[in-house]
């Protein structure tokens, strides 16, 4: 028998046992469709994360204090100065914009409606180093800043609470025992690793300082963190290295931490890589549970018969016709296998597009890959049946009942 007759023949078989077969391509499917997902999952979670963390910034540093070395070990923690911030724009020659930030938790409330949320004192320089657009209103100019106006700009979830779907510009809300007047509303970003920039609150740094936090000290204005956009990503490590020299001349120490928004995305993604390739391996597990249940129905298959491989023995059917024909039958399962569930796999990952922020995507080499291994297991555990048959003795065979 030639290669097309021996596939004919293995194709008759399978169909005539139609509820055998597609229990047993069963666990290729669930496999084939678990690591199509995970890998289509992988992928989103990387580009979601990468999309989330250059969203906050690109090019951004962030600068926050460490504890301070004390020989009394009170524990006391040193404050970064909104003159180191001023120090920073005037003297490093790579930093674009130095965002200080001063950050407290309060009470806001309009007419009955109160909630605690972030409120933050920041410069007009925050926006762009953020990375940040209004949805409606404007945010207040260096004039506004020096004269320590009552105006706040509020996230896009914050404004929605207190205001529903009413215009809030030009109200007025309170912040701890104070009115502020709302100028402007964030543009919607979505939460990410825990910090939800839509539920906060921002006003000038000087009416943070002076009229609400109290955040006066004998050096000047305590702040809690600086957020430097450097001048470009060729220039991040420069950046970061004057940074770090011009706050330790004036520190004089190194009592802070100056950290890249790009090491943090890195960080992250190799998180995310590594959890990918974790959740595929596992996901793997069932194909090879798959091949171990094709190679134990197909060792039930030669059992079932004997005598017809005995009969075509006999007739001077060669061993390796003999092999071909097994060997064929358990690759046209798991490829079958492979196939239906790399389009369940597919199926699903598009489904999780649809209703999560994650952009789930395949790659076609993933899928090639799939299809290849679920035929190879297909070839790896047919042999064994495939050679118990063809080693029968057509007389042993025939005599079998």
């Amino acid at each position: 028998m030639n290669l097309s007759e021996n596939i004919k023949m293995a194709v008759k078989t399978l169909m005539a046992n139609r509820l055998r077969s597609t229990l047993t391509v069963l666990g290729i499917v669930i496999g084939n469709a678990s690591v199509v997902a995970m890998i289509g999952i992988g992928q989103g979670a990387q580009t979601y994360t990468q999309e989330k963390v250059e969203s906050l910034g690109a090019n951004l540093l962030y600068v926050f204090i460490g504890p301070q070395d004390t020989e009394g070990g009170s524990g006391e923690m040193a404050k970064l100065l909104l003159s180191n911030a001023d120090a920073i724009a005037a003297q490093a020659p790579d930093v674009k914009i130095v965002s200080p930030i001063i950050s407290s938790n309060l009470q806001l409330s309009y007419r009955s409606r109160t909630s605690k949320a972030m409120v933050q004192g920041v410069t007009p320089g925050f926006l762009q180093a953020r990375n940040m657009s209004m949805s409606s209103g404007r945010f207040w100019d260096e004039a506004a800043q020096h004269r320590n106006d009552r105006v706040v700009v509020l996230g896009a979830s914050l404004a929605e609470k207190f205001f529903d779907r009413s215009n809030p510009i030009g109200q007025e809300i309170q912040i701890g025992n104070l009115t502020f007047q709302v100028i402007g509303v964030l543009q919607r970003r979505g939460a990410f690793l825990g910090v939800n920039p839509d539920a906060e609150a921002h006003i000038p740094i000087t009416t943070m300082a002076n009229q609400v936090s109290g955040r006066r000290v004998p050096g000047g204005v305590a702040i809690d963190q600086m957020e430097v956009s450097a001048n470009g990503r060729s220039r991040i490590r420069a950046a970061a290295f004057q940074v770090t020299n011009i706050l330790t001349r004036l520190r004089g120490k190194q009592d802070f931490s100056v950290i890249a928004n790009k090491t943090v995305q890195d960080l992250l993604l190799q998180i995310t890589v590594v959890l990918s390739i974790l959740l595929s391996a596992i996901a793997s597990v069932s194909l090879v549970v798959g091949g171990i249940g094709i190679m134990n129905i197909m060792l039930v298959s030669v059992k079932e018969r004997t005598q017809e491989i005995g009969l075509r023995k006999a007739l001077g059917a060669p061993e390796q016709s003999i092999l071909q024909q097994f060997l064929i039958e358990a690759v046209i399962l798991s490829t079958a296998g492979g196939i239906i569930g790399i389009s369940l796999g597919v199926s699903i990952t598009l489904l999780i597009g649809v209703f999560t922020p994650l952009k789930p995507s395949v790659p076609i080499s993933a899928i090639v890959l799939a299809t290849g291994v679920s035929g190879g297991i297909g070839l790896i555990f047919g042999v064994i049946p495939a050679r118990q048959a063809a080693k029968l003795d057509p007389v042993v065979a025939l005599r079998s009942t």
